[in-house]
């Protein structure tokens, strides 16, 4: 999978979603896995012809996590480096209270909210007015079943949101993009592993675990469900209750 291949679909979303304005200064949020290092490359290889002009910068979350690897995120710097983008590293103390003082059962929803905000508060710091995020076609298939298996709601992320505290705006460029798409780019690319105890043992990997059942039985299921989701049009929900 090339980067031409991907930066299609990317142009695709930031055109039909308007993501992008000249002037912007967008922040791309570099976990460091898979999805934030493909996005960090779609994003330098967009703001090489994008018609509307735009500065980049990287930012990483430390969660503080004792068990990371130092020189996994040092590769991490240095591919930022040879991107020509800006690498800004946070140092929070996020898996302390999540683990240690809150002892979460699951972690995931809180974590999201905590990085999430500490990657808005560096951004704004840093005076970008946009954050993109790395999020994918399967991202939000799933996010659609964790609201509903566990929310009891039908609901799932928007390609552009607005942050009311710190006005930062959030945008999805990856949304037209798979996950296996993602692997087959960021295969060669350095990553950072996920030190997180939770990982691989959360709502949303049984949530990828059953649409993955679910293709081996209807091989165009994720195709469909993902139409059904961003074809509004196609909504056939139940009415309000009038009392």
């Amino acid at each position: 999978m090339t980067l031409q291949q991907l930066l299609s679909p990317t142009r695709r979303a930031v055109e039909e979603f308007d993501m992008i304005s000249a002037g912007d200064s967008i922040a791309v949020g570099l976990s460091g896995g898979k999805d934030s290092v493909t996005l960090l490359h779609l994003m330098a290889g967009l703001k090489r012809f994008y018609p509307a002009p735009f500065s980049l910068k990287a930012i990483h979350v430390d969660m503080g996590f004792k068990n990371a690897d130092a020189k996994e995120l040092e590769a991490v710097a240095d591919m930022c480096e040879g991107l020509g983008v800006a690498f800004h590293a946070v140092k929070t103390d996020i898996a302390e209270i999540i683990f240690d003082v809150r002892k979460e059962k699951n972690p995931c929803s809180l974590c999201a909210k905590m990085r999430r905000g500490a990657l808005c508060n560096a951004a704004a710091e840093l005076g970008c007015n946009k954050l993109a995020l790395g999020h994918h076609a399967d991202d939000l298939i799933e996010t659609f079943f964790l609201s509903m298996f566990y929310e009891g709601r039908l609901s799932t992320f928007s390609p552009v949101s607005e942050m009311s505290r710190t006005h930062i705006t959030l945008i999805r460029p990856m949304l037209y993009i798979n996950e296996c798409d993602v692997a087959a780019f960021a295969k060669d690319k350095p990553v950072f592993h996920n030190p997180c105890p939770a990982d691989k043992h959360t709502q949303r990997e049984r949530v990828k675990q059953f649409v993955e059942s679910l293709r081996k039985e209807n091989p165009a299921v994720k195709e469909r469900i993902f139409s059904a989701i961003t074809h509004p049009e196609r909504y056939n929900l139940f009415p309000a209750a009038k009392r």
